[in-house]
């Protein structure tokens, strides 16, 4: 065999080839490598973007924090005076309430001391009438005399 029929068969495989390569092999495969290219950058682009909606979403939750927290404390605040108005109301009461015990124990002492005075009168004007019985050896009639004995009990 020649070379140079060698060679030009050689020639004419390798440009087979390169034809076959290049509008069989290469198309789909240059096209399968710029889906690829091209859903690694969809797919970096969604990461990006991803992390811009995670950083935000974290702001919203900080800003939500921060105003929970701020809602909190103004809540605890107002329980805290509520807290102090209802001690301040339950002492009043409590004040009122012992203003008026005392004036009934006062009133109650009043009327026991009265009570008293009254008993002490009668038993003394009992005194002296059985005194006076005994001095003047009679007896004295009590219902006969009951206003001369009120008078003496008053002044006693």
């Amino acid at each position: 065999m020649n070379i140079n029929l060698t060679l030009f068969a050689q020639a004419l495989a390798f440009a087979g080839l390169i034809w076959i390569i290049a509008t069989k092999i290469w198309p789909p495969l240059l096209s399968a490598i710029e889906e690829r290219q091209k859903k690694i950058a969809e797919g970096l682009a969604a990461a990006d973007m991803s992390q811009q909606t995670l950083a935000q979403a974290q702001e919203k939750v900080d800003a939500e924090l921060r105003d929970a927290r701020t809602k909190a404390n103004e809540i605890i605040e107002q329980a805290h005076q509520r807290a102090n108005q209802i001690i301040d109301q339950a002492r009043d009461e409590a004040l009122t309430e012992a203003a008026r015990q005392k004036t009934l124990a006062d009133e109650q002492i009043l009327a026991a001391t009265n009570r008293a005075r009254e008993e002490l009168r009668k038993q003394v004007s009992v005194l002296a009438v059985s005194g006076a019985e005994k001095l003047i050896r009679r007896e004295i009639d009590a219902s006969a005399h009951k206003a001369l004995l009120d008078e003496l009990a008053a002044e006693i």
